[in-house]
């Protein structure tokens, strides 16, 4: 009798995860010099850009190993899919990342306080292609951060 190996469970990708996330948060923190003319909430914004960038990156390649870690996930008809689990990801992060950038207003209307929602809405995009951009990237990553 022939006995089919178990497909292999996902492993947990740190190392990429973090770089692509840095990549995202530096592009974001590029935009936010254009987007956001108050240095004080510039700054504020682009550590917190950086750091969620990170997180959502993180959140994304790893979404397969998210839906396989809790099964009651798999149950769920649009998130039960890596693909939906990381779209999802992606749209909180567009909305976490516009109403961050506008949550501080000040006496002036707050012109210039805030990111638009195109670019929102970009690195949204960007976490949710970050599993897909992967294998194009993995030649460019030193192999310590390939883990």
């Amino acid at each position: 009798m022939i006995q089919l190996a178990e497909p292999a469970a996902p492993i947990l990708i740190i190392g990429p995860s973090l770089a692509l996330g840095v990549i995202i948060g530096a592009y974001e923190a590029i935009v936010i010099h254009r987007d956001v003319t108050v240095p004080t909430h510039r700054f504020g914004h682009m550590i917190h850009a950086f750091l969620l960038s990170i997180l959502f990156a993180f959140c994304s390649m790893n979404a397969q190993f998210v839906i396989d870690l809790i099964p009651a996930i798999a149950n769920i008809p649009v998130l039960g899919t890596a693909i939906g689990l990381q779209v999802a990801i992606g749209l909180i992060a567009a909305i976490k990342i516009h109403g961050v950038s506008r949550a501080i207003k000040t006496g002036g209307g707050g012109a210039g306080l805030g990111e638009t929602w195109f670019h929102s809405i970009l690195i949204g995009a960007l976490i949710v292609a970050a599993p897909y951009a992967y294998p194009v990237a993995e030649p460019l990553l030193p192999e310590w951060l390939k883990f």
